[in-house]
């Protein structure tokens, strides 16, 4: 009974330490995925550069996260979970060390690549190993764990959007995460992965509905026709969510002629009740599952979206609200791919989906700008609750084609 109850005990420890690292890894890639924004003038001003020239910034960070996400999928399938952890986060916690000691203009790319694709792959990494750490509480956990980013990316871009003022200022704060990183790779070295190196023994970690007879066969081959699908779900979604961040405000402002502030005020208002809603809505993530909670969540919050998009300025803050729903469609539903796809091929598989989604996302924003100056804003914005819709309706397919239900698992 003594020895049971240490057993207990250890384990209880070991996943408020896995916990608590974490956290401290999101929050750094939360900071370290906005310093791009937060400094792009700084990096204009004190590097010297043109506009081409730090747009390229942009450009090479999504190059990041496609080829990490395509070809990092792959590698982490291959080598053992821990391995493939403190690989990742190394890369990534490289990347800050490199722009600590450099202010080369060629190196701040090279770093750009490396710690956005890291980052990206990182972050999926933390969703993939929740269910074997947390098990039955994953779907909790990840969603606070998304909140907890989002602190970070907003905290990041109030502290230090204010505060900063200098490329040295950007130097001190990736050695701070570089640190950071150093203090999370040595912690996690001692952490046992046992439990995340092969099968969970038939368990889906209590997070889904869907049966493993509905998974797709193991082989990448197998994989191919529900990557597809999946892809497109998430490339979807990512113009509908993406949408908001990069035209909205300009919308709000030439399309309907508010002012910058209310303009502002409505991006804003969506991406903070999107990270309050992954804190609020994580314990009924949990509760209802993950495929659930897309459908029930997601498409509650997908309504008012599509709502407050076509309303146009008087829905303005019901779009602003939307983001509690919307808020536990990303995390959840990378945690859902693992009900689709088997264990052994799993980064593989979510690292495909995501890059699909990404090409997606690529394609839109590079159209958009040209889409607008010939039809306008007016006839363009359709095009965020028109993906938002195709999000919705091809998640339900895949759900109810793969087996998931509505009902409570007795």
């Amino acid at each position: 009974m003594r020895r049971e109850g240490n057993r207990t005990g250890q384990e209880a420890a070991r996943k408020a330490l896995v916990l608590a690292v974490f956290m401290l890894i999101m929050v750094g890639l939360g900071i370290s995925d906005s310093n791009r924004g937060v400094f792009s003038a700084v990096f204009e001003r004190d590097l010297g550069l043109s506009k081409p020239r730090l747009s390229l910034i942009v450009t090479v960070s999504y190059v990041g996260n496609l080829l990490f996400m395509l070809f990092g999928g792959r590698a982490v399938d291959r080598v053992k979970k821990k391995t493939a952890c403190l690989g990742i986060l190394g890369l990534w916690t490289l990347a800050q060390g490199l722009f600590f000691f450099t202010d080369s203009y060629a190196c701040l790319l090279a770093g750009m690549f490396i710690s956005m694709g890291a980052s990206t792959l990182m972050n999926t990494m933390l969703n993939i190993l929740s269910p074997y750490f947390f098990g039955a509480m994953a779907g909790l956990y990840v969603n606070v764990l998304f909140f907890v980013q989002g602190i970070g990316t907003s905290g990041n871009q109030k502290l230090t959007g204010t505060l900063a003022d200098s490329y040295g200022d950007y130097r001190a704060l990736c050695g701070i995460l570089g640190i950071g990183g150093l203090v999370c790779l040595a912690l996690l070295s001692f952490v046992g992965f046992e439990g995340a190196e092969g099968e969970r023994n038939g368990k889906s970690g209590g997070s889904g509905q869907i049966p493993r007879a509905g998974r797709t066969k193991a082989s990448v081959k197998g994989i191919g026709g529900m990557t597809l699908a999946m892809g497109l779900v998430f490339g979807f979604y990512f113009v509908a969510e993406h949408g908001i961040m990069n035209w909205w405000a300009m919308y709000c402002s030439q399309g309907l002629g508010l002012s910058g502030s209310r303009a502002s005020t409505s991006v804003s208002l969506f991406f903070g009740t999107m990270t309050l809603g992954r804190l609020v809505m994580a314990p009924l993530v949990q509760r209802l599952g993950s495929g659930r909670s897309i459908v029930l969540l997601g498409g509650l919050g997908s309504a008012v979206y599509v709502a407050g998009v076509l309303m146009g300025a008087s829905g303005i803050w019901l779009l602003g609200l939307s983001g509690i729903g919307i808020s536990i469609i990303y995390p959840t539903i990378v945690l859902f791919l693992q009900e689709l796809f088997p264990q052994e091929t799993i980064a593989t598989a979510t690292g495909a989906v995501i890059s699909v989604g990404t090409l997606f996302d690529i394609g839109f924003n590079g159209v958009f700008g040209s889409l607008v100056e010939a039809v306008g804003f007016g006839v363009c914005r359709v095009i965020f609750p028109a993906a938002m819709l195709l999000f919705y309706a091809g998640f339900l397919w895949i759900y109810r084609r793969q087996g998931g239900h509505f009902a409570k698992a007795g």
